[in-house]
């Protein structure tokens, strides 16, 4: 259930602007939008988030640095933390700047390391003593040009270029010459700076694993500057009059007396309305028993119902549970979820939400591969065990040969009952959308209701053509979904306020839309045949995986065939996995949210308020 909103309106004197959202931190039961401190920058939070980016860039290098066994934490006085920060940062920074120039220096070393380990305070030396010498890469062509009065002594060849020293003079640019500034660069200097920056990093490398005692006392001063920059910028949400200010957010309708009793506590101003259609509250699902079983499905997705939206997290949980069960398809497998689930019942002693799933996403595959027969994809397992075979609906099994029921019949049934489930969703979604349109008294329900029609017409359709079902009325067929389509675009655009002369133009000015709309409506039909051929195909990958066993499931060869069934079968069920998420969940949030008009497009209710122990 989605819970009521009420928008509201918290009013202080200006003088109590910070002490009126400190308040309202501590009360903890409003939404604020922070759209405004999104787009507004102040110096307090410009403070505030340079301080959040160095402290987690600390927090990231000392839990790299941390030794496996992490040491006793130590606490730091609060006189203490900025020497602490800014020391450090200091080492960080050092760390990462001697790094950068290390590495610009073994570039520089491997790009003259063919003139030889020489030291350029030998060349100065020289050049005092009066010897000049200046060095050079040249082509031998050139070389052998070179006038004869120039003295030069051949070294060995430097990249595929005649190296020489010249004594006295430079040589000019047209001998083709490349000067080498030789005393720039010494690899003796440049492998002596880079032993003295790698000890200096080691030494601020060794600081900082030592902080690693430190880290938690890191982490607590982050949830505090995060506490600060939500308070900042929720002190950038209060709107000023001459000597009153207010801030406006939604309160849900559970916590409304809660939020007025406080409000009067604190002796501040407070205004209560309904929500309009051009306000955006957040949504609040309230979940009972059954339904908080979805919650960590939706939280890994992130999707969240709009305001105006469905709760759909009841139909979510049934239809989600039987398409992992038929895309999963084997009930080995789903004892292997219900075993999984168990331990991790045992070991964290608590039976979470993310357990109960387990249980029922693992009871579901058992009880659906039990009635197609599938254990490990093994027909000899079945044929071994005649008390599963009591489980198996015939129609359905996939080992259809050993109920005396032809391939075609066993995929035909199967197929069908996938066109069956995809049209009781759809139509549930239309008998959805009539019940919450005839309680606001929205006549649009009619298209709804044609919607409906058409929908269940469209099956036989599909039964006609996928299935070839010659006992399938095409004109009955035609028909109804002809008298849909004229109640969708008769009545798919009126509603509250509208006229129906103004809707009946809109939808005749949306013709061809709606008539897209029902190719579509087709579609999602068949887009639930992808349960069968997923479920199929897991089916094949695990008997390919037995048969490649079976030859090596005796004598020596063993272990290899043990090995290759674990595997096998584990690849397979990480690729079920994949395929439930894949496919799974698109039939509810496309398909079935599509026929619901749903975008997803909420936005999850979050009381401003203390998430953790910082001011």
């Amino acid at each position: 259930m989605i819970e009521k909103m009420y928008k509201a309106a918290l009013v202080s004197r200006s003088a109590d602007r910070r002490k009126m959202v400190s308040d309202l931190r501590d009360i903890g039961l409003m939404h604020i939008s922070f759209e405004r401190s999104k787009a507004v920058s102040t110096a307090a939070l410009e403070t505030f988030r340079a301080e959040l980016a160095d402290l987690q860039r600390i927090v990231l290098a000392l839990e790299e640095n941390s030794p496996k066994t992490r040491p006793a934490q130590k606490p730091v006085a609060d006189g203490e933390f900025d020497r602490i920060r800014s020391d450090y940062l200091y080492a960080l920074d050092r760390v990462r700047a001697l790094t950068e120039e290390t590495a610009r220096l073994r570039l520089r070393l491997s790009d003259i390391e063919g003139w030889g380990d020489y030291d350029a305070s030998d060349l100065v030396r020289l050049h005092s003593l009066g010897v000049g010498l200046h060095f050079y890469t040249i082509g031998k062509k050139e070389l052998e040009k070179l006038p004869g009065d120039v003295s030069w002594i051949r070294l060995s060849p430097v990249s595929g270029r005649q190296a020489i020293a010249v004594v006295g003079a430079k040589l000019p640019p047209e001998t083709g010459a490349v000067a080498f500034h030789a005393w720039r660069f010494s690899p003796v200097a440049i492998r002596r700076t880079i032993a003295e920056n790698e000890a200096e990093t080691q030494k601020h490398k060794a600081r900082i694993a030592d902080g690693a005692s430190l880290i938690d006392a890191f982490k607590r001063r982050i949830d505090s500057i995060g506490e600060a920059i939500k308070l900042e910028m929720a002190t950038c949400e209060v709107d000023e009059g001459d000597s009153l200010c207010w801030i406006t957010g939604f309160i849900p309708e559970g916590g409304l007396e809660t939020f007025r009793r406080r409000v009067s506590q604190l002796g501040y101003g407070c205004m209560v309305d309904e929500v309009n259609p051009e306000d955006e509250p957040p949504t609040k699902v309230i979940y009972n028993k059954v339904t908080r079983l979805m919650k960590p499905v939706f939280d890994m997705l992130g999707t969240v119902p709009g305001y105006y939206e469905y709760d759909i997290s009841m139909w979510f949980l049934a239809f989600f549970a039987l398409f992992f069960a038929m895309i999963i398809g084997d009930a080995a497998y789903g004892v292997i979820f219900l075993i999984a689930g168990a331990l991790i019942h045992m070991k964290t002693k608590k039976a979470s939400n993310a357990v109960l799933l387990i249980y029922v996403l693992g009871a579901a595959t058992v009880i659906w591969g039990a009635m197609t027969g599938t254990w490990f994809g093994s027909r000899a397992i079945l044929e071994a065990c005649p008390l599963l075979q009591v489980f198996v609906v015939k129609e359905i099994s996939n080992f259809h040969e050993l109920f005396g029921v032809t391939a075609k019949t066993a995929q035909d049934t199967v197929m069908q009952l996938c066109f069956i489930v995809g049209t009781l969703q759809l139509s549930l979604a239309c008998v959805m959308n009539v019940i919450r349109k005839a309680g606001a008294k929205d006549l649009s329900l009619v298209a709804d209701i044609g919607w409906l029609v058409m929908i269940d017409a469209l099956y036989f359709l599909v039964l006609l053509l996928v299935l070839n079902r010659t006992d399938v009325n095409a004109g009955a067929i035609f028909t109804c979904v002809g008298a849909g389509f004229v109640l969708v675009v008769v009545f798919g655009f009126q509603g509250p306020g509208i006229k129906f002369a103004r809707g009946l133009s809109s939808g005749a000015g949306g013709l061809f839309t709606t008539f897209l709309n029902t190719i579509s409506a087709f579609g999602n039909i068949m887009s639930y045949i992808r349960l069968f051929a997923v479920g199929m195909a897991s089916l094949a990958i695990a008997e390919s995986f037995n048969e490649m066993a079976s030859p090596m499931l005796g004598g020596l060869a063993l272990p290899a065939g043990v090995l290759v069934l674990v595997i096998g079968h584990g690849l397979n069920l990480v690729m079920g996995l994949l395929s439930v998420v894949v496919h799974g969940v698109r039939l509810n949030l496309l398909e079935f949210s599509g026929q619901l008009g749903m975008g997803w497009t909420g936005i999850a209710y979050e009381p401003f308020r203390k998430t953790t122990q910082g001011e």
